[in-house]
């Protein structure tokens, strides 16, 4: 069955008073139900795109659907399916948590429904903390709240600016695991992160946006694929003064004072027993292998500096 477009951008462009030139040309479609990543340095576009979706900042020119409304024409339909969770903690620090979620629903016209906060409350660890103050909860707490906040009108779509800053590691990956089961639940989830092993971890598909282009657009198990590589590392019992001639065309490298090769590869090959079996007619004794994948980062890094 094909999915839905949850947003459409077509031909977006927006520059600054100042001539700063933020988005060119942006065309860009994010399914219903996927975790969608979007990534790129400071000053890329990507806290601009997300504010013109939201109705935040204007759009020099371009369309946008969400879920096939409008964000102009009907803008009050297409604003009511989206949740936002801003980066920077904006709330009422001396209001409790309950009466903060409760009023982000109201803000929208939604009829009251103890149940359905409690609900959400629950999923995000929040119940026993409803009756708090908000300026006396933790970094990571107040995070969630703005989570529940976004989610109190019950959005088809979750923006999450940098949902992790700030957020130790326990309670990092209990995060994702929550935007795990608001998936689960339909929710399209769109969150821009600087930590690339975030987006790794949990994106169905990543987007990377640089200058104000997207660069790449991509499911994140293909990208892996298509630009990572691979590096196996050989250790030997005894040291190598050079690499024999018959080993010239894998391209490999000496290291570790003569102890170790290096062999980089691209995921889809090569078949390894070939190399082993040359290893061996050379008689070269293996003492250990070691192999490691690329990461998205070093990925990230390689695209956003034009090595590919």
């Amino acid at each position: 069955m094909k999915k839905k477009k949850a947003i459409i951008i077509e031909n977006l462009e927006k520059k600054y008073d100042n001539h700063f030139h933020a988005l060119k040309n942006i065309n860009l479609e994010i399914n219903e139900g996927e975790i969608f990543a979007l990534l790129g340095p400071n000053g890329a576009g990507k806290t601009t795109m997300i504010g013109i979706i939201c109705g935040i900042i204007k759009r020099d020119s371009g369309n946008i659907k969400v879920f096939d409304y409008d964000i102009i024409k009907e803008y009050r339909k297409a604003r009511s399916l989206i949740g936002l969770v801003p980066q920077e903690l904006t709330t009422d620090s001396f209001e409790t948590v309950f009466n903060t979620v409760k009023f982000s629903r109201g803000l929208f016209g939604k009829r009251p429904s103890s149940e359905y906060l409690k609900l959400i409350l629950n999923k995000l660890s929040l119940w026993e903390k409803k009756d708090s103050q908000i300026r006396k909860l933790s970094g990571g707490m107040k995070r969630r709240v703005m989570i529940a906040k976004a989610l109190s009108h019950e959005p088809s779509i979750l923006f999450l600016d940098e949902p992790s800053a700030g957020v130790d590691v326990e309670l990092r990956e209990s995060m994702w695991r929550e935007i795990r089961e608001l998936r689960k639940t339909g929710v399209t989830i769109i969150l821009t992160t600087h930590y690339i092993k975030e987006a790794e971890e949990i994106a169905d598909r990543i987007s990377i946006i640089n200058e104000g282009k997207i660069i790449l657009t991509q499911k994140k198990d293909k990208l892996l694929k298509k630009l990572g590589n691979k590096r196996l590392t050989i250790d030997f019992k005894n040291k190598i003064n050079n690499i024999p001639r018959n080993l010239a065309k894998y391209n490999l490298k000496l290291i570790n004072n003569g102890k170790s090769f290096v062999f980089d590869y691209k995921l889809e090959k090569p078949d390894l027993s070939l190399l082993m079996n040359d290893l061996r007619i050379n008689n070269l004794i293996i003492k250990d292998l070691d192999t490691k994948k690329s990461s998205l980062e070093e990925i990230y890094v390689k695209l956003i500096e034009n090595e590919f």
